[in-house]
């Protein structure tokens, strides 16, 4: 491995079978025949059997993860997302040491510290100080190293209460925030954390966020982090990994990263026809059918359906809305969000107090923006409708996704990127006085 990288992951995959293993017993024959003489079905099938012990299954395994290929550099904050079942408790189990990859090979430099499940690592009759000293030993430290950090450990997790008492009166959150504190205390050089942290509360997940930020910027240690909480993977990772079905389906920049897997996500694909979502909230009286974006840019007009440019003169927003009875007075409102679910901007007829009527049948309204400064990224797009007693007809809540393609906003052939020049790029000029 070159200097830089401490953890390089080649052609790792993971193999495990389906049903049960070791069923061979004289018991278990004695079972299945007296399930035969019944008429009943054999007690011990693995799934995707017939019920014919002659007649296997189309297959009895599955692979968890098939050649996972990539290195993390010392200091980098790997981001781990994926579906439920993509793999990812199964890649840092095996880089814990957990359990061992079927084909593959792991190289690591130095201690690797794992949060992988509530509890674990914990002896549950033994007290939270004891289980401090059991952790460090594990980790190959020695009493008087642990001895020097126990404070820092007992303060940081909030149990200075409770860290006589044994491990199994703990609550969830409680053996979370110990397994948290001891793990990140401990100095590893590479800390693996899974989504156990959701269990914790609010206060306590942005205290070890801003933790494991301290270890990487400021020790210059290597941390893994899988989450569903896309806020936490942004705000704390350099680097990101997508797992889909068991195999890398995405690595790169973090940003990219989710906006992507959060568009293949995205419950609609053709945003001409939204009258068939199932996912909306209202009385129904009138349902949102179908809208279209486009845009003016230098003069000319573009009619890409879920496509935008920066910078444009106007941006057209086309809703086509199908009414069940006569609505007199309408408030539509467009809320316009980032991929984490951060509010933007907002667009409605609330706020500019002009009048829309919905006739029953269908009704077609357009919303005109002028100087459309938006930075170029991925937006989400809710559409909202409500009479004149505030009661909601129709609501769809990040259902469209819509893209603001980059352009030489001025003119200079440079573009601000990243989140850290926000969603705005602002006309602006400087001088001397």
């Amino acid at each position: 491995m070159k200097d830089d990288v401490i953890l390089k992951v080649e052609n790792l995959s993971k193999q495990y079978r389906l049903g049960t293993v070791g069923t061979g017993t004289i018991s278990h024959d004695l079972n299945r025949w007296w399930a035969k003489i019944r008429g009943k079905e054999d007690p011990y099938l693995k799934i995707g059997e017939a019920n014919d012990r002659s007649a296997k299954g189309s297959s009895e395994y599955v692979w968890a993860l098939k050649d996972i290929n990539f290195e993390v550099k010392r200091g980098e904050v790997l981001g781990i997302i994926g579906k439920n079942g993509a793999g990812k408790s199964t890649l840092l189990k095996i880089l814990s040491k957990v359990t061992g990859p079927t084909t593959g090979s792991i190289k690591s430099k130095g201690r690797i510290a794992s949060l992988l499940e509530v509890g674990t690592g914990f002896h549950p009759e033994m007290t939270g100080r004891e289980n401090i000293f059991l952790n460090g030993a594990i980790l190959g430290m020695t009493k008087k190293e642990i001895a020097s950090k126990l404070d820092e450990i007992i303060d940081f997790s909030g149990c200075e209460r409770y860290v006589d008492t044994p491990v199994k009166r703990y609550s969830s959150g409680m053996k979370v925030r110990l397994a948290f504190a001891v793990a990140a205390h401990l100095e590893p050089d590479i800390l693996v954390v899974d989504e156990v942290l959701a269990v914790g509360d609010a206060e306590f997940q942005k205290k070890a966020i801003g933790k494991m930020q301290d270890i990487s910027q400021g020790d210059g240690r290597t941390v893994l982090f899988v989450s569903h909480d896309m806020m936490a993977i942004q705000n704390l990772c350099t680097r990101l990994i997508t797992l889909e079905d068991g195999k890398v389906s995405f690595e790169g920049n973090v940003e990219n990263g989710i906006i992507k897997y959060l568009n293949k996500e995205s419950s609609i694909k053709k945003y001409e026809n939204l009258i068939d979502l199932k996912f909306r909230r209202g009385d129904k009286s009138a349902k949102f059918k179908s809208i279209k974006l486009s845009s003016l840019y230098k003069g000319v007009l573009y009619n890409d359906i879920n496509k935008v440019y920066s910078g444009s003169e106007k941006v057209f927003i086309d809703i086509e809305i199908s009414n069940f009875k006569e609505l007199r007075e309408v408030f539509i409102s467009l809320d316009i969000s980032d991929a984490m679910n951060n509010p933007v901007s907002n667009v409605s007829n609330e706020f500019t107090q002009q009048k829309i009527i919905l006739k029953e049948g269908n009704n077609k309204i357009q919303f005109e923006i002028a100087n459309f400064n938006f930075r170029a990224m991925d937006y989400c797009l809710s559409l909202w409708g409500a009479d004149a007693k505030n009661n909601v007809f129709d609501f769809l809540k990040n259902e469209i996704i819509f893209s603001v393609i980059e352009t030489d906003f001025y003119n200079t052939n440079k573009v601000p990127r990243g989140k850290q020049h926000g969603y705005f790029l602002l006309n602006n000029k400087v001088y001397e006085k």
